[in-house]
């Protein structure tokens, strides 16, 4: 029997502080029930492909300033769209079919939630991507 949906939903962490509102947005009340807990779930997994992002772009990352590292990483996330594409179906992969159909109604405006908090959790774990844990 195929309990996917469910699955999907237990591995998910919880977030405590993305709260649920009547008045919210549908946008919103996406990223705070779906995205949140999927980057948070995928984030290790966002950090070991960024690694490899910059190690096939010959490791310049390694050599520039915390606010350099903060650009390239917004520029890898928002202009490499091939990157970009990759990061989107690690969290795509992570719908249910349900939450699939929510996302294909505003598909754009979702992208740029999705991409903001990849973003973000990427710079936030910016330690994590110092080159003596990349090796």
């Amino acid at each position: 029997m195929d309990d996917r949906p469910n699955d999907i939903m237990r591995i998910r962490p919880e977030i405590l502080s993305a709260k649920i509102y009547e008045n919210m947005s549908v946008g919103e009340r996406f990223q705070n029930e779906t995205l949140r807990p999927i980057v948070k779930l995928q984030s290790p997994l966002f950090i070991e492909v960024f690694k490899n992002y910059v190690k096939k772009h010959k490791n310049l990352f390694y050599d520039l300033s915390n606010e350099e590292k903060i650009r390239y990483i917004e520029n890898a996330v928002q202009k490499d769209i091939k990157f970009r594409n990759s990061l989107k179906g690690m969290v795509i992969g992570q719908f249910t079919i349900i939450e699939y159909q929510k996302y294909c109604e505003n598909s754009s405006a979702i992208n740029k939630r999705m991409m903001n908090l990849v973003k973000e959790r990427l710079i936030s774990n910016m330690q994590l991507l110092e080159r003596y844990f990349a090796d």
